[in-house]
């Protein structure tokens, strides 16, 4: 289904089609052309074909696209049909949201644990989520490997926990420390770095645009 390298910017954009597909999947809506997608997405009915291309083709002349197929279709290229498992290392607020409150599960990974130092938590469990003390972390993961680590420890730990979950055989982290990690040092291993203040910066910046 591939064709060779794809950019990352068509990748960073499939999410966003999935989750327009499946607010139309979900009103009962069958069939939609590229250029009403578009509408919908603030993107052009080019844009959209050029992206789909990079996978296939999905569409029909003069029909448009099936809204449950393409979305089936974008579900698979994005790998939510592969069941990932997931730890997450911080039991902060942040990693307590995440746990309780974060559908993993509707996007296709699996919670396997959690990870803290704070000992008042250990031994409890989280949105049906065991915690274990942070010091367990390799005797778990050697019994029960995981795809992704997500990272809600404090900063200063960030570069040291990524080295350990890279150690483990963990192939994501998805970063939240606000610390951005040396890739160099996580051969194999990719990163999403999520800053908030870069989103809400960027909020700022057009807000400010607008005033006289």
């Amino acid at each position: 289904m591939r064709k060779g390298k794809i950019s990352p910017a068509v990748i960073r954009r499939l999410p966003r089609y999935y989750r327009h597909l499946d607010d139309l999947f979900k009103a009962g809506v069958v069939r939609i052309s590229s250029s009403a997608l578009a509408g919908n997405m603030g993107l052009t009915a080019s844009q959209i074909r050029q992206d789909l291309s990079c996978f296939g083709g999905f569409g029909q002349q003069g029909y448009g696209y099936n809204v449950e197929r393409l979305r089936g279709e974008i579900a698979e290229i994005l790998g939510m049909d592969r069941d990932h498992t997931v730890v997450v290392l911080g039991v902060g607020n942040l990693g307590r949201a995440l746990l309780e409150n974060f559908p993993f599960t509707r996007y296709g990974f699996r919670l396997e644990a959690a990870f803290e130092v704070d000992q008042t938590l250990v031994g409890s469990k989280l949105g049906g989520v065991q915690i274990y003390h942070y010091d367990e972390m390799e005797r778990f993961l050697r019994t029960s490997p995981a795809d992704v680590g997500v990272l809600t420890v404090p900063g200063s730990a960030a570069a040291r926990t990524a080295k350990r979950l890279a150690a483990c055989g963990v192939r994501g982290i998805w970063n939240f420390t606000n610390v951005e990690l040396p890739e160099s040092e996580l051969p194999g291993v990719q990163v999403e770095n999520i800053h908030f203040a870069d989103s809400l910066l960027t909020l700022s910046y057009f807000i400010s645009e607008e005033q006289p």
